[in-house]
C-alpha cells in the first residue's frame, strides 16, 4: 500500500512536468545568454528558514553580473539570493537585504561557494574552494519565507518571473544542495550534495528554455 502511494505521488510530480533524479557526475548546462532558459527547484520539505547553508559548484567565463541561486517569494523577490556582482564578488542577499563578501579572483576554473546564515545572530558566512571569505551580520531575528520559488540560471525580480537576459548564467552548475542548518567547514567539503532540502543525488526540478543535461567534466 505505501509503495502504492509513493508511485501515485512520483506520478502527479512527474505529471506536472518535474522530474526527480539522481544527479551526482551531471551539470546543468546553460549554453547562452537567455531570459528563458532556467531550472526550477523543488524541495523536499518547504518551511521557514531561520537557519541554512547553500553549497554549489559552478563554471563561468562571465565577467559580468549573474545569478547562482535565487530563491524568491510573493512579498520579497530576493528572499534568499547568491548574486555574483562581478569577478571575485558575491551579494548574500537575506529578505531583500544584501551583504557583498570579496574574494581572490579564482583562475580558469570551477568555483565551489557555500553560504550559510544563522538567524539569533544575524551572521552570514560565505566560502569560496572551502576557504573562508568573511563573516558579516544581515537580517538579525528575520525568517525566511517557506513558499518560494527557486531557481537557477535566472536572477528573480518578480515571483517566477521578469527575468534579465544580462543576469543570466552562462556556463554550468552542479551540486547544489540546501541545508535547514548551519554545516561545519568539515560538512561543507564532505557533504557537497546531500542537503535535507534540496539534495543532488535525489533532486526534484523541472528544465525550461534552452538547458541541457550533460556529464561534468570538472572534478
Amino acid at each position: 500500500m505505501e509503495k502504492l502511494l509513493l508511485g501515485t505521488l512520483l506520478l502527479i510530480v512527474l505529471s506536472e512536468g518535474a522530474t526527480q533524479s539522481d544527479m551526482r557526475g551531471n551539470v546543468f548546462i546553460f549554453p547562452e545568454e537567455s531570459a528563458t532558459a532556467y531550472v526550477s527547484l523543488i524541495p523536499r520539505v518547504r518551511k521557514p528558514l531561520r537557519n541554512f547553508t547553500l553549497c554549489l559548484k559552478a563554471f563561468t567565463d562571465l565577467t559580468r553580473t549573474y545569478s547562482l541561486f535565487s530563491y524568491s517569494t510573493k512579498v520579497k523577490d530576493n528572499e534568499l539570493l547568491l548574486f555574483v556582482k562581478k569577478v571575485g564578488e558575491y551579494i548574500l542577499y537575506i529578505g531583500n537585504t544584501g551583504v557583498t563578501f570579496k574574494a581572490p579572483p579564482s583562475s580558469f576554473a570551477p568555483i565551489h561557494v557555500c553560504a550559510s546564515w544563522e538567524s539569533d545572530s544575524g551572521i552570514a558566512e560565505l566560502w569560496v574552494d572551502g576557504k573562508p571569505v568573511g563573516r558579516k551580520g544581515v537580517r538579525k531575528g528575520y525568517s525566511v519565507e517557506a513558499e518560494a520559488k527557486i531557481i537557477l540560471g535566472q536572477e528573480q525580480d518578480s515571483f517566477g518571473g521578469r527575468f534579465d537576459a544580462k543576469q543570466s548564467l552562462v556556463g554550468e552548475i552542479w551540486d547544489v544542495s540546501l541545508w535547514d542548518h548551519v554545516l561545519s567547514r568539515k560538512e561543507m567539503c564532505a557533504s557537497c550534495y546531500s542537503g535535507n532540502l534540496l539534495n543532488w543525488q535525489s533532486l526534484t526540478y523541472e528544465s525550461n528554455g534552452y538547458v541541457v543535461t550533460k556529464p561534468k567534466v570538472w572534478a
